[in-house]
């Protein structure tokens, strides 16, 4: 983008309707793709459909400490037989193995992360919504009082 088409661009973003209008999320009202009657592009977070996701995080972390692991007794007597025997292929089977094994912890602490991630966002979510009646609460009381 040259400097003139970033000045059109700029000047077209305050022209109103017609005008290209600086998004964020990048999409209109009339194209975002939301359900229900409303269609805005406020921020709305369902705290049971967090937890819903976090626990599901969680359980797959737990499900490939499991899962991930259920050959590697047969994984590492193969790898050591065949390198007994003489063959490559036993130490070409253990970096495969170890590097399996980088793979599922990888993927346990990626689900750890999302699982945490999800359960402090339900935590901050909570707070800000206290914080946020409390001062609306005495908005109200103050209104109140002026009347």
């Amino acid at each position: 983008m040259s400097w003139a088409e970033w000045d059109h661009a700029k000047a077209n973003a305050t022209a109103g309707e017609g005008g290209t209008r600086m998004r964020l999320n990048g999409y209109t009202a009339a194209d975002h793709p939301g359900d229900g009657p409303r269609r805005d592009l406020d921020l709305v977070v369902h705290d049971d459909e967090l937890g819903k996701l976090g626990n599901m995080a969680h359980g797959l972390r737990k499900q490939l400490g499991t899962d991930g692991k259920h050959a590697q007794k047969a994984t590492s007597d193969a790898a050591g037989d065949l390198a007994a025997d003489g063959f490559d292929m036993g130490d070409a089977l253990s970096e495969l193995h170890g590097a399996w094994e980088t793979k599922v912890k990888t993927l346990q602490d990626a689900c750890g992360q999302i699982s945490d991630h999800l359960d402090y966002t339900r935590g901050a979510h909570s707070e800000d919504e206290g914080k946020i009646k409390g001062a609306m609460s005495s908005i109200a009381t103050l209104d109140k009082r002026i009347k």
